[in-house]
């Protein structure tokens, strides 16, 4: 997820486990093929800071796989789930990855939730030749390398940042029909910055202009002085990519200015503590992007919903239908290679096209990442309702 984008290199003594034992990987793959079951890794965020992110998907995973083997698992095999918990901290991811890949021998890791977990956990992977999916790691680098290429053990199932940018960007051009709008960025915060250029560029593209751009500090709690600035160029909208400590701050200081405009945000909006803190009233005409709304009527969606209660007694969230997709995208996978050999399985996630999935349809693209629409949740008497869906 966007929080954690910092990688360590901690994983460094992962890398090398994972480099003696690749040696012997011929062997350990013809085993795999001959195994009764087909072993895969889930590393999850199951405590510290972000546990609820990494408990939430790893309960979609496994409902995906429990599915699976209700209907006969994969060419006949049942799929068993090994666990590790990274803690929330990437300095542990690597551990944790390292574990199920060299001990349980996993052909394939779901996890973690993440982008910097993620990417201490990719030269273990990498090193092994075991494909990695991760379920809602939306940082670009975690799939590409720095030359530009596809890292070709690493996937995600969830899109990217930039695409959240040009989500926003079309839906204020396309459905609020507006112009002329304003951007309050976090300058401390990479996930806020590349959001706030990427929306800029699509608003100017489609022929729009921002009237002005100010920007704030992670943990700031007074905004006035530069929401008055923005006042004063009478903006038909305001974008506010950011996460929830500090947005629903700034609504609420908003309205009190007596700017009453759209505001536009993120998925760094997505917590109760929005409304808790900002006031349901003051969120009235706010909107941000996301992957999932229980309100959306699409078939797959609400056959997830329906799946998800009656498996765990409440409602998914957004994590959790992630979580279960990556189950989807690695079975169907598993299914077309006919092999658990990690070069061959990693090629079939690549191939992926088509999919059924609870989010509707998946296609990867050459970057590894899903070809697929976004969510726009309006604010409505501080609840989260269906507004639109995008796709690019």
């Amino acid at each position: 997820m966007k929080t954690w984008k910092k990688v360590t290199g901690v994983a460094l003594a992962g890398l090398m486990l994972a480099a003696l034992t690749a040696g012997c990987g011929g062997g350990a793959k013809k085993s795999a093929d001959s195994a009764k079951e087909i072993t895969v890794g889930a590393s999850f965020e199951l405590t510290g800071n972000v546990a609820n992110y990494g408990k939430s998907t790893l309960s979609g995973f496994k409902m995906a796989i429990d599915e699976i083997n209700k209907a006969g698992g994969v060419n006949g095999k049942q799929i068993k789930v090994v666990e590790s918990d990274n803690k929330s901290e990437p300095a542990e991811a690597g551990n944790a990855v390292t574990k199920i890949v060299t001990k349980d021998k996993v052909v394939a890791v779901v996890g973690p939730a993440t982008s910097g977990c993620v990417s201490a956990a990719d030269p273990i992977v990498t090193g092994s030749k075991v494909p990695l999916i991760a379920p809602c790691a939306t940082a670009p680098g975690v799939t590409v390398g720095k030359d530009g290429k596809a890292k070709p053990f690493i996937f995600r199932a969830c899109f990217i940042d930039p695409f959240q940018g040009q989500v926003m960007a079309t839906f204020a051009d396309k459905t609020l029909h507006v112009k002329k709008i304003a951007i309050l960025y976090d300058s401390s915060s990479d996930y806020s910055k590349g959001l706030a250029q990427v929306f800029e560029e699509t608003l100017k593209k489609n022929g729009g202009q921002v009237v002005a751009k100010e920007a704030f500090l992670s943990k700031d709690i007074d905004f006035k002085a530069a929401l008055t600035k923005i006042k004063a160029t009478n903006p038909e909208a305001i974008y506010v990519p950011g996460y929830y400590e500090e947005v629903s701050k700034i609504v609420k200081q908003t309205r009190e200015l007596g700017l009453n405009v759209p505001m536009l945000g993120s998925d760094g909006w997505d917590s109760p503590k929005l409304a808790e803190i900002a006031g349901g009233a003051a969120l009235n005409n706010c909107y941000f992007s996301s992957a999932f709304s229980s309100d959306d009527k699409s078939e797959s969606v609400q056959k997830f919903i329906k799946g998800y209660k009656a498996m765990y007694q409440k409602d998914p969230d957004v994590f959790a239908m992630q979580g279960y997709n990556a189950g989807l995208i690695l079975a169907d996978a598993l299914k077309r290679a006919g092999t658990t050999d990690g070069t061959k399985l990693a090629a079939a996630i690549a191939a992926t096209k088509d999919l059924p999935v609870a989010s509707g349809k998946l296609t990867f693209d050459q970057n590894h990442n899903p070809i697929t629409g976004a969510i726009v949740i309006a604010m409505k008497d501080g609840k989260q309702t269906f507004k639109e869906k995008i796709s690019l």
